[in-house]
C-alpha cells in the first residue's frame, strides 16, 4: 500500500493571501466548499492508496478534517491541530480523536511558541502517549522548531512517535538526521526536501526511519514518488518509505 504521510486540505481560505493566491488588495474569492475529488484524483494519478490530511495552520479546522476523513475512510486519514497555549489544548486533542482523527500536527513557528517549551508541550505529548497517536511537527529552517529542540521534547516522551516534517529542510537536515539516528521514536518526512537530502538520510539511517510525504497541493504525489524512486533504488526499501513505515506507525501492519 502506498501511503503519503503529509498533505494539507483547507476548507475556509478567508483573507489570507497565502491561501487565496490573490495579490494584496484584491478581494478574496467567494467561499466554495473543499472538493475532495481534487486530492483523490491526484492520488489516483500517482498510485497513492491512502494519504494523511491536515490543516495548513492559518486556520485550525479539525471539524472539517473529521468530516473529510469520515467521507473517505479508505483513502484519507487526518491529523488535527491545537495551539498548546490554549488552556483546553489537551481536551481539544481528545475531542478530535473521538471524532476520528488519528494524529496531531504542531506548527510552532506559525502559532508562536518554541518546541522545547516543556510547560506547553509536555501535557500535549502526555495526552498523545495516552491516546497512542503520533505527532508531526512542521520544521522548516526555523529556530522555533529546530531538530535539536524537537529532540528535547521527544526524548522525554519515548512512546510518542514524533515526525519531523520536511526533514528540517533546508539547513537543518543534518540535525534532523542526527536526531532520528539517536531517538528510536523520531522519524523524518520528505516533503519539500532535496533529493540529495533524502539520499543522505537513507545512507545514514536506512529506510526504516523515513516517511514519504508530498504536502499536496504545494507539491504533488507523482513528483514525490519520482523523487523517492531516484533517491532509493532498492524496491523493498522504497516500499517501506512509501507506506510500510507509516502503516506500522499507525498500527495498520
Amino acid at each position: 500500500m502506498i501511503i503519503d504521510a503529509y498533505n494539507t486540505t483547507q476548507d475556509v481560505r478567508g483573507r489570507s493571501d497565502y491561501l487565496t493566491g490573490v495579490r494584496p488588495g484584491q478581494p478574496a474569492p467567494p467561499y466554495t466548499p473543499f472538493d475532495a475529488g481534487r486530492i483523490l484524483g491526484r492520488m489516483d494519478a500517482a498510485g497513492v492508496d491512502k494519504a494523511m490530511v491536515c490543516s495548513l495552520a492559518q486556520r485550525i479546522e479539525n471539524d472539517f478534517l473529521a468530516s473529510l476523513v469520515q467521507a473517505h475512510p479508505d483513502r484519507l486519514f487526518g491529523f488535527g491541530q491545537v495551539m498548546p497555549q490554549d488552556d483546553d489544548a489537551e481536551d481539544q486533542i481528545r475531542r478530535f480523536v473521538d471524532a476520528g482523527l488519528v494524529g496531531l500536527k504542531l506548527h510552532p513557528s506559525m502559532h508562536g511558541y518554541h518546541v522545547a517549551d516543556h510547560g506547553l508541550l509536555d501535557p500535549v505529548f502526555a495526552v498523545c502517549a495516552e491516546l497512542g497517536i503520533p505527532v508531526l511537527i512542521n520544521a522548516l529552517d526555523d529556530a522555533f522548531c529546530a531538530p535539536l529542540a524537537i529532540e528535547e521534547i521527544a526524548k522525554d516522551h519515548p512512546t510518542v512517535t514524533t515526525i519531523i516534517a520536511h526533514m528540517g529542510a533546508v539547513w537543518n537536515v543534518p540535525e534532523a538526521i542526527l536526531v532520528a539516528e539517536r531517538r528510536e521514536n523520531v522519524y523524518l518526512e520528505t516533503s519539500a526536501t532535496l533529493m540529495a537530502d533524502v539520499k543522505r538520510a537513507y545512507a545514514r539511517l536506512g529506510a526504516e526511519k523515513i516517511l514519504m510525504g508530498s504536502e499536496w497541493p504545494g507539491s504533488d504525489f507523482d513528483l514525490e514518488r519520482m523523487k523517492i524512486a531516484k533517491a532509493v533504488p532498492d524496491e523493498a526499501d522504497r516500499a517501506l518509505i512509501e507506506g510500510g513505515n507509516m502503516a506500522r506507525i499507525m498500527g495498520w501492519a
